[in-house]
């Protein structure tokens, strides 16, 4: 939906240009408040019933965005579908840990990223098609039917991982100790801060990609095609990560990837300075390539750091770690987002602080065993 972003803004009577990028935020604040209720639920009821619920929330709030009249109520609508997706995002990563533990987990979720990344390529092309031929509303007919098409295939293809005698009564308390678990273990709490960080500098570009792309360089309806270009490089690095972790680990990784986009990072900076926040187009594909190389490679690794630890309580605490650190990165995106000023020093500086912040996040959490062999 990202090419469609200035469509309903401006139908919809947003205020202000970047105020478009809220419709993104307001479905990861949803997504991120969803997930406390998901993940307890899930340990209680099971991993499938708790994935359905969340698919048709999500569907739900796909109609309301079709027949959406308003700016809040496109908002309304786009936090119903982040409260809906919740559930898939939450109990997909506790299925994972059912299965998988330290650098096998790290693999299995490389491959998930893989997936998630890769649907970029053809998504804006795909939005952009539509705007074509039908407007902005039918990509949210969309979204309607691809949830129909995973609820069915998901309910015929996985089984339930939670076993009877691993089910654990829903308690308010059990998410109450599931935050004073996760803050209290410096693992967690070390590697979910860095998840928020960094998905912090990569929610950032999200929301700064499309007036980029088609204001700053005037690309128009070719912008789909160069998003799509820069997602291959993270889908090629989750692919990659998923055996370069089973040979060095997922803290060398991390710590290599991330220092080496903050150097680059703070360098690119640097050399857009000199040609006033503008320059040549082509070296910002090279910068934007190797920064979602370096996406790739972070978020599988990051995510199986902090839930290494809490194997014992992988639904809630899949939830909290992945409510604590999306509450974390929607303002830091919202943030770089909104300080877009018809240059990219916004976002490339955005990323050389996150990363500079991390740094000194994952060598604090760096400590104990979190790689155990599976």
């Amino acid at each position: 939906m990202l090419p469609a972003l200035p469509d309903i803004g401006s139908e919809l009577g947003a205020r202000q240009a970047n105020d478009s990028q809220l419709i993104l935020s307001y479905f990861f604040l949803g997504a991120a408040l969803g997930q406390l209720i998901y993940g307890p639920l899930a340990d209680s009821v099971g991993r499938k019933p708790m994935i359905y619920i969340g698919l048709v929330i999500f569907m739900g709030g796909s109609i309301l965005s079709m027949v959406a009249t308003s700016f809040p109520m496109m908002l309304a609508s786009r936090l119903v579908q982040g409260l809906g997706v919740a559930g898939p995002r939450a109990v997909s990563v506790a299925i994972v840990r059912d299965r998988f533990a330290g650098r096998m987990m790290a693999r299995v979720m490389s491959f998930v990223m893989t997936v998630f990344i890769m649907v970029p390529i053809l998504a804006p092309a795909l939005g952009q098609g539509i705007l074509l031929f039908a407007g902005w509303r039918a990509i949210f007919g969309l979204f309607l039917v691809l949830a129909l098409i995973i609820l069915a295939w998901f309910g015929i293809r996985q089984p339930e991982t939670l076993t009877e005698e691993n089910k654990i009564p829903f308690t308010f308390q059990r998410i109450f100790n599931a935050f004073k678990e996760v803050f209290s273990n410096r693992v967690a709490l070390g590697f979910t801060l860095a998840t928020g960080l960094f998905t912090g500098a990569f929610l950032g570009y999200l929301n700064s990609a499309q007036p980029i792309f088609q204001d700053q360089y005037g690309l128009g309806t070719s912008f789909p095609l160069v998003f799509a270009l820069l997602s291959i490089a993270s889908g090629i690095a989750s692919f990659t990560n998923a055996q370069l972790v089973l040979r060095f680990g997922m803290r060398r990784l991390t710590s290599v990837a991330n220092g080496f986009l903050m150097l680059l990072s703070a360098g690119y900076f640097a050399y857009a300075l000199t040609a006033q926040g503008d320059p040549p187009l082509w070296t910002l594909m090279v910068y934007f390539s190797l920064t979602m190389f370096v996406v790739g490679i972070m978020f599988g690794n990051l995510n199986s750091m902090a839930m290494e630890p809490l194997g014992h309580i992988a639904g809630v605490g899949s939830a909290v770690v992945g409510s604590v650190g999306s509450l974390m990165s929607i303002p830091i995106g919202a943030l770089i987002g909104r300080m877009f000023d018809g240059t990219i020093l916004p976002l490339v500086g955005g990323f050389a602080v996150m990363c500079f912040i991390t740094i000194f996040v994952m060598r604090w959490a760096d400590s104990g065993e979190i790689e155990p062999q599976a």
